[in-house]
């Protein structure tokens, strides 16, 4: 076999084993140092065979991970969002904009995504805030007799926003995948990113007014609060949120703090957070740093067989091959795209975002500059795609992660039938950016322009 042969084998074989459940962090260690050492070998290999240089890039990426200065912030990150789940602010901030929206249709529908989207942007991990909206909202929805789907599409969509709006760990990771700023794509994140959520809200508000036994109002009692006590309860759970992730973001944007200082001062900021709602115990602590650094070494261990397995794989020539063959189909710039984000879309079934973005993304990168497409661009695209595989039937996480913790009368079926319609406007959102690239260029064009 050649070495290009030997390099498709590589990744079919790759892709068999994650098939079959293997993980997938020591399987690309395995198989980096598996055909690394022979894609290495030297003519005296057999008389000093572990003096392979497989084993020295195993190595330098180890230590390449250790010391990048991007990858600091996942961490604080993680541990700020972790404590914040656990800081009980979810039923306070979720029952104080029921109040507040309490004459618009479907007002709990909207409180719901706008929390899902506040609280979202603070952790960032789609699963923790569907479960916990699911807890929380979702039940209160169907006491309120809203129709399932109808419920259901709303929090699995609200708790994917994360992916996108910044802090995005997503974006923190892509970044050190493709060696751009964060900060510049922080920035162009924003506007595509509160653009979807508005369509949502959108979406929601105009459904209820069509149909309003979507969305029955909440007996006039239950909202009946005096202005005084509504404006004490947004001070309490939504401005004290909101001010931490605006200090964060606005550190991180307005160039005051690069963004691990910034996920520093968060991550101190969210243990304050927990403290002033007398949340802050041991045994809290002790789980959100536990979770954090189990999260993180598996960010890291992505990274480092990653790195390996795609050096070992281009030094054989796969890379080349890849190129060659799309280069030679004379795709054009949008035909090129489409065919990637297809492919990322049908990966967001078997496999967790982190992997795709470190594994399967800086595959598309090196073709980015023959096609002329901005590295940034492509990045926030990526982001809103990965959100269409949480919510697309027969793999939707979100749908599955509301399933474990729904009623038991709510069926699947009705979940991802909620769910589908903001497939749909993901997708409307991503073609929008693509038309109109100022949506996403602007901000950071206009902010660092000098």
């Amino acid at each position: 076999m050649t070495d290009p042969q030997v390099a498709m084998l590589m990744m079919g074989l790759f892709i068999f084993l994650i098939l079959f459940g293997f993980p997938i962090c020591f399987t690309l260690v395995a198989m980096g140092i598996f055909f690394g050492y022979y894609a290495y070998a030297t003519p005296d290999q057999i008389n000093h065979i572990f003096q392979n240089r497989i084993f020295d890039l195993l190595v330098q990426n180890t230590y390449n991970v250790m010391v990048n200065d991007v990858l600091v912030a996942v961490p604080l990150f993680l541990f700020m969002g972790y404590m914040v789940e656990r800081s009980n602010i979810l039923d306070r901030l979720f029952y104080s904009l029921e109040l507040a929206a309490k004459n618009i249709p479907a007002s709990m529908a909207v409180a719901a995504i706008i929390t899902c989207a506040l609280f979202a942007t603070a952790t960032g991990i789609v699963g923790a805030v569907v479960t916990l909206m699911g807890l929380l909202a979702f039940p209160a929805m169907l006491k309120t007799r809203y129709n399932e789907s109808f419920a259901a599409g709303v929090i699995c969509a609200g708790g994917c926003l994360g992916i996108l709006i910044p802090p995005s760990i997503m974006l923190i990771v892509y970044a050190a995948t493709s060696s751009i700023s964060v900060v510049r794509l922080y920035a162009g994140a924003m506007f595509p990113g509160f653009l979807l959520a508005g369509i949502y809200l959108i979406y929601i508000v105009s459904r209820a007014l069509l149909n309003p036994s979507l969305a029955p109002k909440i007996p006039k009692e239950e909202t009946d609060v005096p202005f005084f006590r509504l404006v004490y309860l947004l001070g309490t759970s939504f401005f004290p949120l909101f001010v931490l992730i605006m200090c964060v973001l606005g550190a991180i944007l307005f160039g005051l703090a690069t963004p691990s200082e910034a996920a520093a001062v968060g991550a101190l900021g969210s243990i304050l957070l927990a403290a002033g709602y007398r949340s802050l115990t041991w045994e809290r602590l002790k789980e959100a740093v536990y979770l954090t650094v189990r999260t993180s070494a598996m960010v890291c261990w992505l990274f480092v067989g990653s790195w390996t397995f795609s050096s070992v794989f281009s030094y054989l020539g796969g890379h080349g091959i890849i190129e060659h063959w799309v280069l030679e189909m004379k795709l054009s710039p949008v035909t090129f795209l489409i065919i990637a984000q297809i492919i990322i879309f049908l990966l967001g079934w078997p496999l967790e975002w982190s992997e795709i973005i470190i594994i399967f993304v800086p595959i598309f990168l090196p073709l980015l500059k023959t096609f002329d497409i901005d590295p940034m661009l492509f990045g926030i695209i990526v982001a809103l795609n990965l959100q269409t595989s949480f919510l697309t039937p027969p793999m939707a996480m979100a749908c599955y992660y509301l399933k474990g913790v729904a009623p038991p009368h709510v069926q699947l079926v009705e979940i991802f039938k909620g769910s589908l319609p903001y497939v749909f406007m993901v997708i409307l959102v991503m073609v929008l950016v693509y038309l109109y690239p100022g949506l996403a260029t602007w901000f950071p064009d206009y902010l660092y322009s000098s």
